[in-house]
Parts: structure tokens; C-alpha cells; sequence
């Protein structure tokens, strides 16, 4: 599982995704022929929590003994068959199975069918004096809301070096705001790069954000999520078997004048996965007011592995931790500074950013 297949996707996300070609994602012939039982091995030594995991395995194996997957033929039609069974036992929002040909040569979900990329449902009109569109297709928006006042919108946090660059060449360009809006409302989910470009602007001392756990025999075998990420290192207190990292800040020494900026963050129950590691990181320390709704609760990262049939399933093989908790948001979300409704979170923000009377 290389890192470019290291994603953290939203149930909404794959439940959108488009069909096209078959992706390169391969993989070992199933067991006896059968997608259930490989499914059942990988989960067994793979899954983030191991008795979870055995579950599972355990239902699976019961399930393909009585014959209940025999005579499906269809890939997408098993891959929900198995979706819903695993649901039953344990709702996990990374957790899914599908046709492998919904995967792009990376083993990333394509997006849907003509589109130019991820695409929000509902998302909020732009307003003619508002932020412009910028050219990634991720970033909708990014400009002067408002006087002093700064706003970008993300629909997904890519592993894209481009976008990482744009965001933070947004910060550089208005280093002058007393007041930034990022707005995640409709964003599914991703990496961390773009977060790594911008926090640095905004912290004026460093600052652990969020810490990763893994059992340590997945990360030993499969490899770290996060192995060569400048701003992720090794942190102490996990349990015995298990591989703890924690995702840090440092401030820019060239550029100051965000440090005491106001910082809002906006969310809805569509803010899924790393934009809900980003929520936390900011909840944790304090350095940004989150506005909206709860977030989705999907938690777990981790990869597209496959199990034959032309099935594919994504493997939760790692969670995300609150410092200061020890506990993760898997199924219940993060609970925002200020509840307000999604459409009414911008409102609420460039209010308390002063520029609303």
C-alpha cells in the first residue's frame, strides 16, 4: 500500500464515485475463488482495531459457509451485499467494497463522470463581490471576502502538490487579513498537504495538532501512512502493539503577521475524514473557532486493497486521536465551537470576524 493509495475518503465520496476503466489495483487471486473469504483474511490482520477486525473475519466466514454470496455475479452488487454486512457487525465510514474498476491507476476513487473533480452537493453560490474560482478544481474560492478579511474554500484535500502550493500562496497573499475563513463545509476528505502549507502561517508557536495510531504489526508489514512527512513524527504513551505518530506545526520565521489573526472554520455533516482531522487539530489547540454542524464521523484512514472478484475494499488500518483524549470521532463526528445550520456558518463567521453588523 504505497502512500499516494494512503487516502482517508468519505462515505459520501465513495458512495459517488463513477465507473470507468479498470484501475491497476490487482492483487492475489481469493481464496477458493471467493472475495468474502479474502475479505475475512485481510480484515482479520489488517483492520485498525484487531477485535473488530476478528468480527469481521468471523461473520464473513459464516456468512460464505452458508452460501449467502453463491450465485452473485456482479461485482457491484456483492460489493454492496458485503458493505451492508460489515455495517451490521460495526459501522466504520472508511469501510467499503467496490468494483475495482471505480479505481484510477493510483488506486484513488475516479471522480463521477465528467467531472473535472470531487463535487460538492449544495454548495453555497458565490457571491459576484465575493472570492473568485482559482484553476484546481478543489479550491472554489479563495480571496477578500470581506475588508481584512480572507476566505477559501476546499471541496477535498488531494495529495497534489499544485494545490498544496496554491493554498499556500493564499495565506502569503493575504497575510495582511485579521480575519481567515476556511471553509470545509462540503470538503470529503484527502491528505494532509494542504494543511502542512497553510498552518504554518497561522500558529505563532509550535504545536502538536493531532496524533495517528496504527497496530504495530499493520505498520510494520503495510508500512506508515505517514513515513517521510516533514511534519509527522514518532510520539510516545501509545499502548504496547501499537505505533503512535503525531502531526505538528512550525511557525514561519518569514512571515508574522497571521499569528494573530482570528481563524473561523466551517463545517457540516458532509466535512469528512482528513477535513475532520484538520477540525480536531484546530479544536485541540484553540486556534480556530469551528461553525456549522457536527462532522461526519469518518475517521479511519487508510488504502484500497483487493480481494479478487474485481472487488476492491478500503482497509482502515489507522485512527486519528484527540492529545489531550486518547479518543478518536469515528461515527460520532466533531462537535463545532458555535452550532449553527451549514448555510448559515459563513454568516456566522464574517460576523465575529467584525465585518457583519
Amino acid at each position: 500500500m504505497d502512500r499516494r493509495a494512503f487516502l482517508t475518503l468519505s462515505a459520501a465520496a465513495i458512495a459517488a464515485l463513477g465507473s470507468g476503466q479498470a484501475g491497476a489495483l490487482e492483487g492475489p487471486a481469493a481464496p477458493n475463488g471467493d472475495p468474502a473469504l479474502a475479505l475475512a483474511d485481510l480484515l482479520e490482520s489488517g483492520y485498525v482495531i484487531p477485535e473488530t477486525g476478528k468480527r469481521y473475519a468471523a461473520m464473513l466466514r459464516q456468512k460464505a459457509a452458508a452460501g449467502a454470496y453463491k450465485g452473485i455475479t456482479d461485482p457491484a452488487e456483492l460489493g454492496q451485499r458485503l458493505t451492508a454486512d460489515l455495517a451490521a457487525v460495526s459501522i466504520d465510514r472508511h469501510l467499503r467494497v467496490i468494483p475495482v474498476e471505480m479505481l484510477d491507476p493510483g488506486n484513488r476513487p475516479k471522480p463521477a463522470a465528467g467531472a473535472a473533480g470531487p463535487q460538492p452537493a449544495a454548495a453555497p453560490p458565490r457571491s459576484a463581490a465575493g472570492p473568485q474560482p482559482m484553476r484546481r478544481a478543489v479550491i472554489e474560492d479563495a480571496g477578500w471576502i470581506a475588508r481584512d478579511v480572507a476566505y477559501i474554500r476546499f471541496i477535498g484535500f488531494p495529495d497534489d502538490p499544485d494545490v498544496a502550493a496554491a493554498s499556500e500562496r493564499f495565506m502569503r497573499e493575504h497575510a495582511t487579513a485579521k480575519a481567515v475563513i476556511i471553509d470545509c463545509r462540503y470538503n470529503g476528505g484527502g491528505g494532509v498537504a494542504q494543511m502542512n502549507a497553510m498552518l504554518p502561517y497561522l500558529f505563532a508557536k509550535p504545536a502538536v495538532l493531532v496524533q495517528m495510531e496504527m497496530v504495530a504489526s499493520i505498520a510494520k508489514a503495510r508500512g506508515n501512512a505517514f513515513d517521510g512527512d516533514a511534519f509527522i513524527r514518532p510520539a510516545s504513551g501509545a499502548a504496547p502493539g501499537i505505533v503512535r505518530t503525531e502531526h505538528y506545526v512550525v511557525p514561519r520565521a518569514d512571515e508574522t503577521r497571521l499569528f494573530g489573526a482570528k481563524a473561523f472554520y466551517l463545517t457540516s455533516g458532509r466535512t469528512a475524514s482528513a477535513a475532520e482531522h484538520l477540525a480536531l487539530a484546530f479544536k485541540h489547540t484553540g486556534r480556530a473557532t469551528l461553525i456549522g454542524e457536527t462532522t461526519a464521523g469518518a475517521n479511519h484512514f487508510g488504502g484500497f486493497e483487493s480481494i479478487g472478484g474485481g472487488l476492491a475494499v478500503f482497509l482502515p488500518v489507522g485512527r486519528t486521536i484527540d492529545p489531550a483524549t486518547g479518543k478518536d470521532w469515528e461515527g460520532t463526528g466533531i462537535v463545532p465551537d458555535v452550532a449553527v445550520a451549514p448555510t448559515l456558518a459563513l454568516q456566522e463567521a464574517l460576523k465575529r470576524a467584525g465585518a457583519l453588523v
